[in-house]
């Protein structure tokens, strides 16, 4: 086919030989993606996002080395042409050209807007986000995939509706890619993120806070670590919102994200466990109360230097899909649902010694796992490791399968690396704020009780559960006898570590 004399140069050459090889891979990728019909994360990188980039920098080439090409049939004398180069359709070479600029230019916009839709729904996709980059994302992606949200897409609630957010996760996400591809991105991933987008542009979407929500009761389920795994029922009607779904957000915890206040609190340090200052604005009546811990209190030159943050879901409800269990609540659910590890004497203790030990790799801590347990109970009660021999062994494998699943060496990554907010047992929580030490300078405090929450109705083991009216409540009573020392101490002081 006659071309034009400036086409021939090594660099349009190979311009073309990228753009032909890059539009026949696309085509061959497309049909393997359709005959294998499922998601393979690496194919539709390849597909939609590397092989495009191959062939705009082929089609890029052409007019390039064509450009190059005829300044140096210029410079040599071999043309008298000057100026842009002349259109003469009379010319064989020129229609070439023209009908090959056409025909490439429509089957790439075509490509182009199929590929750029395509390379925006797959950036967008669960297994984009979650297995790409496996090592990095591993953990978050095993616990989403465990999650009440586990069929909601991570950029729902990591994105958001919107160009504009929709603009930044991507410049971020750039510099994630080359942080992954030098390897320098910290292990584990710190938390909280600080440039989330609010929980009222994202959770808010579906759980919207004029859908009001009564008591409801939770019913939680503990072993003690003694030799017949004693089960420990509770039973706690749960004051998530007013008494009745008629009167709104007027009390429970969902009060705190009620339209008619706003919340604000400044922290000093990462992880927003400490919270030295909390302002409470009335947007109705425009009161103002300020509440400052008395045990850390700030100077007013040194509050307007911390961060401040406005309150929202994601205050509480930290974890709401990448929760990660610590091995006392792990071990107490393969409890509650495996009723023949309740029969194995002493099981909990030792599964406790067992993931008491730091592990490096997941090999390790299944070795080390196993090992230990096992020796627990060889040293400890020889008898019982002959006569449960099978079970102990079986009852290992569960351990070691909830390990995997809540906790990833390789990353740094255990339960305690990202403390859960909601409630009070192994962190602070609630009691960040509600510790009765936040008080206003006219002596209003944030209240210690816990029945403003919830309230106990039943609890107990099996054989002496105490329970109560809907209404009235009973007093917390310890599972193992500590007197009244539970009333002066915060759970988390002892629950904190792998303490079961």
């Amino acid at each position: 086919m006659k071309l034009p004399p400036s086409y021939r140069n090594w660099l349009s050459a190979f311009g073309t030989v990228t753009a032909l090889c890059g539009f026949l891979a696309f085509f061959v990728l497309q049909i393997i993606s359709l005959i294998i019909n499922e998601n393979i994360v690496y194919l539709g990188l390849l597909t939609y996002i590397i092989i495009p980039g191959f062939i705009v920098l082929g089609l890029v080439a052409i007019p390039i080395g064509m450009y190059r090409k005829r300044k140096q049939i210029k410079k040599e004398g071999l043309s008298a042409q000057e100026g842009w180069p002349k259109i003469d359709l009379n010319d064989t070479a020129t229609q070439n050209a023209i009908t090959i600029f056409v025909v490439v230019s429509v089957v790439f916009v075509l490509l182009t807007v199929v590929g750029t839709w395509k390379a925006y729904h797959y950036s967008e996709s669960v297994a984009f986000c979650g297995t790409l980059c496996h090592q990095v994302m591993e953990p978050e992606h095993t616990t989403y995939q465990n999650s009440p949200h586990a069929r909601v897409k991570c950029v729902e609630c990591h994105v958001g509706e919107g160009a504009d957010w929709l603009v930044k996760s991507k410049i971020s996400g750039l510099r994630q890619v080359f942080k992954t591809i030098a390897g320098s991105y910290p292990r584990p991933i710190p938390t909280p993120i600080e440039n989330l987008r609010p929980a009222r542009e994202t959770c808010e979407r579906c759980h919207w806070p004029e859908k009001f929500y009564a008591h409801k009761i939770r019913n939680e389920k503990h072993f003690i670590a003694d030799s017949a795994n004693t089960e420990w029922n509770i039973i706690l009607k749960m004051k998530v919102g007013a008494e009745h779904a008629s009167l709104g957000n007027t009390s429970g915890s969902h009060w705190h994200i009620n339209t008619d206040y706003e919340i604000d609190y400044v922290y000093d340090d990462d992880k927003r466990e400490s919270i030295p200052w909390v302002r409470l604005i009335n947007k109705v009546t425009g009161d103002v109360m300020v509440f400052v811990d008395e045990e850390n209190p700030l100077p007013d030159s040194t509050v307007i230097t911390l961060p401040t943050r406005v309150m929202d879901c994601m205050d509480c409800h930290n974890r709401p899909s990448h929760n990660f269990l610590s091995p006392p609540i792990y071990v107490n659910n393969l409890l509650a649902a495996n009723g023949h590890l309740q029969a194995i004497p002493w099981f909990k203790k030792s599964a406790m010694e067992a993931l008491n030990d730091p592990y490096n790799t997941l090999d390790s801590a299944f070795l080390g796992i196993r090992e230990t347990m096992l020796s627990w109970y060889s040293n400890e009660y020889p008898e019982l490791l002959q006569q449960h021999n099978a079970e102990i062994s079986n009852a290992v494998g569960l351990i070691q399968k909830a390990f995997a699943l809540n906790a990833f060496p390789k990353m740094g990554v255990t339960y305690s690396n990202y403390p859960q907010h909601i409630g009070h047992m192994e962190t602070k929580g609630c009691f960040r704020c509600h510790d009765d030490k936040h008080t206003t300078t006219d002596g209003r405090v944030i209240s210690k009780d816990c029945n403003l929450c919830h309230t106990i109705i039943g609890q107990g083991t099996v054989s002496s559960f105490a329970t109560s009216d809907i209404n009235s409540g009973l007093e917390f009573t310890h599972p193992v006898d500590i007197g009244s020392d539970w009333k002066d101490y915060f759970c988390s002081d002892c629950h904190n570590t792998l303490f079961p």
